[in-house]
């Protein structure tokens, strides 16, 4: 409805380029029908009764995100005037339908005044001041996913203060519909807080390419983002470096960080046979790169020079398992030396679906992407809050997390463990819900929401911990998970069992986005 007046807004206050990786304004949606709204109902225009009948209503079965009136206030303005252009018409305000008719058909009306010729620049003459960031403006992350089976609308409550976590986990088979949960949770996330003082950005690890391939163009405007969110290692170096900067640490920390390094490298090497003095030998080699450069990151190259000089000389042109997996690293030039874009505040997509998905590749982009997101938020202060609502600064999303829940995931668990109290907050989506039982971590009580779509098989343990049922009740979840269509699922909900009025659960049709 109003894609073109979008694009023309972007053209005209973004510049023709940008240097490095420097991303251009995106306007979101909310933006755009909100400047659509007050430039029709800024129109004098009279309006009728005959008018309003014609006005279809809304066709699209999301609703209009909260902070679409509740933004600075600006839902009294709208209020009234509204009830100022149609004064003259017999209104029944009181009637959903017939302000939701309203609405949209001055949506429609300004959109149509914006994008007559010098439209758009006569109204940035007169925009609005934007007042400072307060407590009071956290948006309420209420994301509405579809419907129940009586048709009211099923939401999921991101970041009320009653709530013990944000962590969400999905498990779909191929072909549950689980790409689609996962584009629907990113559209109310952004909706509800893209153009607000405390955006809701995310990191999205595409593992099968689908929201990278650019015949799905369109869905990025969805998320209120564009092509630039994008990030292919394949093609250029992933535009920031994982590793730390140590310049005017102690060297007691820097042992400390290479010790743990050295054990990730290995981790994802899957099998390689490393003994402890190959162990041994990695740290120190990450001590010295860092010692050669001044405490400031290093690289996979570095690392892999000081390691080769510790070999003994005659041993320095064979190929261990450590220096084949430096050498994979270095070869594929994954990551750059600074730097160039801020994970947290911006949005991305980093695109996996050309490396093999349990290659080391793959796990080393995951595993120190996530590590470089725990550095970042070792730095951040604690997230707002006020007395309803807790900020949320962040959402790392990874698709296809079996393979990173293989092996001891010391970064994920520590992303998981600092939890809300950085306004951060993570979904592991993955094939199956066995999944995730892992020895290193509960994944069950760091999920205040599971959401289980069609499943090829099913662990009655898993089941257990999730919904806290057995005997019959087990066996009446397993067939209503059994019984579960593509694009339907069944999450937690003991709103009904607490009263002994129904089952600790209730089945969702999602919204269908993409």
């Amino acid at each position: 409805m109003t894609a073109d007046l979008k694009l023309a807004l972007e053209q005209r206050i973004n510049l023709h380029s940008y240097a490095n990786d420097e991303r251009p304004v995106i306007l979101s949606q909310s933006v755009v029908m909100r400047m659509c709204l007050l430039a029709g109902l800024a129109d004098k225009t009279p309006r009728t009764a005959k008018e309003i009948e014609q006005i279809p209503l809304q066709s699209s079965g999301t609703p209009y995100p909260t902070t679409f009136f509740t933004k600075q206030k600006i839902g009294q303005v709208i209020e009234a005037l509204l009830k100022m252009r149609y004064h003259d018409v017999d209104a029944d305000w009181g009637s959903s339908n017939f302000v939701s008719r309203v609405i949209g058909h001055e949506i429609l009306r300004g959109r149509d005044l914006l994008m007559k010729e010098g439209g758009i620049d006569d109204w940035l003459r007169f925009s609005p001041l934007r007042g400072g960031a307060s407590v009071n403006d956290i948006p309420a992350l209420n994301l509405c996913i579809g419907s129940y089976g009586d048709d009211m609308p099923a939401t999921l409550d991101i970041n009320n203060r009653t709530i013990a976590n944000t962590q969400i986990l999905v498990a779909g088979t191929t072909g549950s519909g689980k790409s689609n949960l996962l584009a629907v949770l990113l559209q109310q996330m952004r909706s509800a807080s893209s153009d607000t003082h405390y955006p809701v950005n995310f990191l999205l690890f595409d593992y099968k390419g689908e929201f990278s391939d650019p015949a799905n163009a369109a869905w990025l405007s969805l998320f209120d983002t564009d092509s630039t969110a994008i990030l292919n290692p394949m093609e250029r170096p992933l535009p920031f470096t994982p590793f730390k900067d140590f310049t005017g640490k102690p060297v007691n920390e820097l042992n400390l960080y290479s010790t743990t390094m050295a054990t990730a490298l290995l981790a994802i090497s899957s099998g390689a046979k490393i003994s402890a003095n190959m162990d041994n030998r990695l740290s120190e080699a990450i001590v010295n790169a860092y010692k050669a450069n001044q405490m400031k990151p290093v690289n996979f190259k570095m690392i892999f020079d000081h390691y080769n000089r510790l070999l003994p000389e005659k041993k320095q042109g064979d190929m261990d398992s450590v220096k084949s997996v430096l050498n994979q690293l270095v070869n594929n030039n994954i990551f750059a030396d600074e730097d160039k874009i801020d994970l947290v505040h911006t949005c991305n997509i980093i695109n996996l679906g050309r490396f093999e998905k349990n290659g080391i590749i793959a796990k080393a982009i995951v595993y120190f992407v996530i590590s470089k997101l725990n550095n970042i938020y070792e730095q951040l202060p604690k997230q707002a809050m006020n007395d309803e609502r807790v900020e949320i600064r962040h959402f790392t999303i990874i698709d296809e997390a079996h393979y990173m829940l293989g092996f001891e995931n010391k970064p994920l668990q520590n992303l998981i463990a600092v939890g809300r109290n950085k306004g951060m907050s993570i979904i592991l989506a993955t094939q199956n819900m066995e999944d995730f039982k892992s020895k290193s971590i509960d994944f069950y009580a760091n999920a205040q929401y599971p959401l289980i779509m069609k499943q090829q098989q099913q662990n009655d343990a898993v089941l257990k911990d999730l919904f806290g049922v057995s005997g019959s009740q087990l066996q009446d979840l397993k067939q209503a998970i059994t019984g579960l269509q593509k694009g339907e699922l069944i999450t937690r909900d003991s709103s009904l069992a607490e009263l002994g009025l129904g089952p600790s659960w209730k089945k969702i049709k999602v919204t269908h986005l993409i």
